[in-house]
Parts: C-alpha cells; structure tokens; sequence
C-alpha cells in the first residue's frame, strides 16, 4: 500500500471559520498542494467528505489504484480527509474515490478546489501550480478609478470558443493567441471591459460554460491556467477590465461533479424542491449550509485574488431567489414568511457582496437578475442585495420589441421607449445586448430590424446610438458590433468576412465611434445612474416619433444633447427646446457616409433662438437625419 503521511494545512481557527460559513479562502487550504515535507518531495491533498467512511487518492502515480493512498480523517468533526502523498507531483493527474457511510455509495470524484483540469472528455483533476509573474502593477493601482460607478463601462461580451477559429486547423484560439488577437481587437474597438462567458471548467460544450465542474480551474480547452493570467495581464496592461461569468446558481449532475459528492447531498440541497433546477436538469447550491456558502464565497475571491479579475457578472440571480422560480403550485415550499423568496439565497448573496468588495473594493459584481426584486443593486447596510450593477432586462426587452416594428407602427409605441425612464434609477442598471438575445431562433440583432438593407443597418446604427445614449452602463455580445447577420452559433467562428462589406464595415466604426464617445463624454458616465444624470427635452412627439433629451454630468458645460429620429423620414429644421442659449455643435451623426449613412443631414453650428419651447426659454432648429440619433454639445 502507498503511504501517505499525516499532514496538515488547517489550523484549529480554519476549522471553526469553515464551519461557520466564515472561511473565504478555503483554496489556500483544500484541493491538491505540491509540498515538501522532512525534505521530501509530494503533495498534500484535502477534501470535504463527511458522510464518506473511507477517502483514497487515485491517479496516474498509483495506478488508479483504490485504497492505495487512503486520506487520513480529522478528529474535529468537520468531515474533511487530508494527507501528504509522497512522489505524487506537477502534473500528477488524480480523483477521490469515496466509500459513504450512506449504504455503501462508492463515487469517483473530481477535486471541487483543483486549479487545472484535464480536456473534456477527460475528467480527472491534474496538480498544478504556477509563478506567473504579473506586469499589470499599474492597471491594479489605478483600477478603482476605472471600475467606479461614475466612469465609462463598455463591456464586450465573449464567448472564447466561438469568437474567433483556425479554419483551416478546425480549433480554437488559445488563451496565448487571445492575449494577442483578442486585446488588439478589444482595444482598438474602445470597449472598457471584456466579460467572458463562464471559463470555469465544464464538460458539456452545448451548455456554454454555465454548468461548472471545476469551479477554481480555468477551462483547459484553450490552454494552461498560467496562459489564462497572461491573457488577463494583457487586458489589464492594454487598459482594459475583465468580468467572469460566475455560476452560483446551479451544478451539472455529471458523474466526477460536486453531485452527492460523498454519496450525500453535500453542495446540493437534499429537498428537491430547492435542490433541482427543472429547466436546466441541474442541482441548486444549499446555500443554508455553511460549508457550502464558504465554498462559493471562497471561490468568488479565488477569481479576483488569483487571476485578478475585475468582478463578476452573477448569473440567473433570479432563479436563486424565488423558491417558485419555473415551479408549478405544489412543486414548492413557501419560506418561514409564507413568502417566495429564498431566504437562504438572499442572506448568501448579501454575504459574498460584502466579502468580495471588503476585501477587492476595487471591482464590481454584475447581477443578471430579471425580476423587479427590489434593491439588487443598493448596499446591504441599507436591506439591498449589496451588487454593484444589474442587468436592465426591461429595457432590452421592450426596446427591441420597439425595434422590431416597422417605422409606420412606431408612433403606437412611444411609451415602449419611454417606459425605460420611469425606474432607470431604482438600480443601477447596465444596458445588455447579450448572448441570450441572439440564439434559439431569436435572430441576430441586425435581423431583428425591419426594412429594406439600408433601413435594417440604420435601425442598428439607431439602436446601438440610442443605447449608449441612456443612462447607464452597455454591453454588446461578440459579433453585434459588426452586424452580424446568422445567429450566434457556439460551434462556429463569427463571421469575420462580412467585414468586406461597407454596411458591416459602418456598423463596427459606429460602435467604435460610440465607445470613443461614452469615454470621452462626462455627461455619458458621470451621472449614468442619477436622475440628475437626463432630463427629458421631449417625448411626447409621438406622430414623428422623436425622442430629444438631455444628458448631464458634474458640470453643466459638458451637457449633452441628443435627437433621435425613429422614421425613415428625415427631420429638416426640427425645433427643440434647449435650457441656454449659445451655439450648439454636432458631436456625433449616426447617419455619416463612413457608418453607411447617407451623409446629406449634418448640422455645423446651430445658434439658439429666444423662442421658447417646451416650456424652456431658448430654442434651436437641426437636422435630424432618417433612422438617426445627432448629439450636441454647446461650443465653447
């Protein structure tokens, strides 16, 4: 039989701090670590296991031979099997198989705190450890600043297994060829922030990342776990953000996954009325236990600690708080209120936003929460969820409902637009264009646009002109900032060669131009989530169906105006009030011959009149070109 030594990394205090849900570092203590112990050479391995009856370590250096190195139980009650595995080391692949004292159950598990994994279909957990050495000292220095609630947040969301291909290998890029393609296209689109769609291990690729199995090892797919910190690094020394899609909300029961990971439900909750997601064919996270709650915390923190994120967006935040969540009468049990909410997953979520910005106040967690659950967005002190931002999923739903419609119909639909205002300030909201609108026969974002091709590509332009107008911060999925025609489809490259065409070519610079403007506009984001922050100048010209107003920053010299003409009808001369004289320049044109415009409606310098309009003392005529958004500033 293999020996192995009796060893450990828990103190007596990380043992009280685990069990008490306290403990948000657990990585530095759990999983596989290449230690040296009385100048030997192995590795110490610990897991969580506290219905199991016997632990053993198998792998590539014993065979996969079970009970040759059998893990040594704690006395302390606290379920967790540990011990130093000598000859064991970098590389060394392995899984825990585990005899439960629950009717003999053997499983044969992945570690849940591994840092690499081996490429599906493989499933074993491999010893790992790195020195990268980080050049981004002076993004991290100043990242409070550009990750503030009142900076710019342009936010390009990616898919990395889809967003760009070798053809002619049939592969994907590396994490290595992303840190040179993908930042040197981020970077010259202006984007803030890349998000990455879930890079947490995963085994099933139809599923896009979002039903984890390895939650603290970045997805092998594309490369080793260093090489993913080198293309972090990269974005960080280029000035760009990263936000990881972060998976608390659900597991996959695949055989090596947390699923009754010692013949118990252990992660999971035992009821299945708050322990299996139906949709999804997943398992929900008991986020009661406290052990469980650690887990995640710890792993959140592991992401912004090792791999120097700069936040998360917190995926489908609402199935975690309803206990009705796509639950029929009958399927679900009321809380200790009578209510739906999930107490469990509220005090959870409060929990992990006051660890993650007490210890890294210089991110921002992101919630994909798309209920009118209040407060998401407000600090726990004050009964909020305690999120930095969340995603306005009203708004992307009834503005490409507007979109859809042909131009004729849009004077019916005013309010659609309009609706956005009357709650834009209850949270503080990013605008998405995401993934989850562009699949599933929901058509691309240039195919949800009516008209003939000219009009589909200025309805985009508008679109895209309208959005990162509104109060708030944005997000584009891969491939919406070029027009992309065919639905995203993860198994395919996007289609870079529609680059060819000028339509395409004029969407992409648009979105360029955006990005440069949102940056270089203080009214654009310094007040992006006050109401202080717009003043409407008119929405009630529904007949033309034009929408002006105002956005504001700290001081009013940088005040913004904006017109946005939804018809096909050019709008010559169009009064509007404004709140001072002076002379108005044009800052942005959505209609320009470089977007694939028609070029013809440009205003130079518009001088106020004292002629009052809605109800302002002063007045100024532009031009507000078909399918098209202008915006002003007062010149100096």
């Amino acid at each position: 039989m293999g020996e192995v030594i009796a060893h450990s990394r828990f103190t007596d205090f990380d043992i009280n701090l685990f069990k008490s849900g306290k403990h948000y570092r657990l990585y530095e203590n759990f999983g596989s670590h290449i230690t040296t112990l009385d100048g030997v050479e192995g590795v110490y391995f610990a897991v969580w296991a506290p219905s199991a009856k016997m632990v053993s370590v198998i792998g590539d250096f014993n065979f996969w031979t079970e009970g040759e190195h059998k893990l040594n139980v704690r006395w302390d009650s606290s379920g967790i099997w540990e011990g130093f595995i000598p000859g064991a080391g970098k590389g060394s692949k392995y899984k825990y198989k585990i005899l439960s004292s629950n009717n003999d159950i053997k499983t044969e598990k992945a570690d849940p705190y591994a840092r690499r994994a081996e490429h599906n279909p493989n499933t074993a957990s491999i010893v790992w450890d790195d020195n990268y050495k980080w050049k981004d000292t002076k993004w991290m220095k100043k990242r409070k600043k550009n990750n503030a609630l009142d900076a710019p947040f342009s936010v390009y969301e990616v898919h990395l297994g889809s967003w760009k291909k070798k053809i002619e290998e049939n592969r994907f890029l590396s994490y290595v060829e992303m840190a040179d393609e993908l930042v040197s296209y981020v970077k010259d689109m202006n984007f803030t922030h890349v998000e990455l769609m879930p890079i947490m291990e995963f085994p099933y690729d139809p599923s896009w990342g979002y039903q984890v199995t390895g939650y603290f090892a970045p997805t092998s797919r594309f490369g080793y776990p260093e090489e993913f910190k080198l293309l972090v690094d990269k974005l960080h020394q280029n000035d760009i953000g990263i936000i990881l899609d972060w998976v608390p909300s659900h597991f996959p029961e695949d055989a090596h996954g947390l699923g009754l990971f010692d013949g118990s439900a252990l992660y999971e909750h035992p009821d299945k009325r708050k322990g299996y997601h139906q949709d999804w064919k997943s398992l929900i996270f008991n986020y009661g236990r406290n052990e469980v709650k650690s887990f995640l915390i710890s792993n959140a923190i592991f992401w912004l600690d090792q791999y120097h994120a700069d936040g998360f967006r917190v995926d489908a935040v609402a199935s975690m708080l309803f206990l009705d969540y796509s639950r029929e009468d009958g399927e679900w049990e009321p809380n200790m209120f009578g209510g739906r909410e999930n107490l469990e997953a509220m005090s959870f979520l409060r929990e992990m936003n006051e660890a993650v910005y007490s210890a890294f106040p210089d991110v921002q967690t992101i919630a994909e929460e798309s209920t009118a659950f209040p407060m998401v967005s407000k600090p726990v002190s004050i009964g909020g969820l305690g999120f930095g931002m969340k995603w306005m999923m009203g708004w992307m739903h009834d503005t490409l409902q507007y979109f859809s419609k042909e131009s004729v119909y849009r004077k019916f639909h005013q309010n659609d637009l309009t609706f956005s205002m009357t709650y834009a300030f209850t949270e503080n909201f990013m605008l998405p264009l995401s993934h989850d609108e562009v699949v599933y026969g929901k058509s691309s974002m240039l195919g949800k646009m009516p008209g003939d091709e000219w009009q589909r590509f200025a309805n985009l332009r508008l679109l895209y002109s309208y959005m990162f107008t509104h109060p708030g911060t944005n997000l584009l999925f891969q491939g919406a900032e070029f027009g992309q025609s065919g639905e995203w489809d993860f198994k395919t490259s996007l289609d870079w060669h529609l680059l060819q065409y000028d339509p395409h070519q004029g969407v992409q610079q648009l979105v360029k131009d955006l990005n440069a403007l949102y940056v270089k506009e203080p009214a654009l984001h310094q007040k992006q989530f006050e109401a202080e922050g717009f003043e409407w100048i008119d929405y009630g010209d529904s007949e033309n169906s034009v929408f002006t107003y105002i956005r504001k920053g700290n001081e009013e010299k940088d005040d913004v105006i904006i017109a946005c003409n939804m018809t096909p009808v050019p709008k010559e001369n169009y009064k509007i009030g404004v709140p001072r004289k002076g002379k108005l320049k044009e800052i942005f044109n959505s209609d320009l011959k470089k977007y694939f415009g028609t070029g013809q409606y440009k205003n130079k310098i518009n001088k106020t009149k004292a002629d009052a309009w809605h109800f302002r003392d002063n007045s100024v005529d532009i031009d507000i070109p078909p399918l098209g958004m202008v915006a002003f500033r007062y010149a100096k």
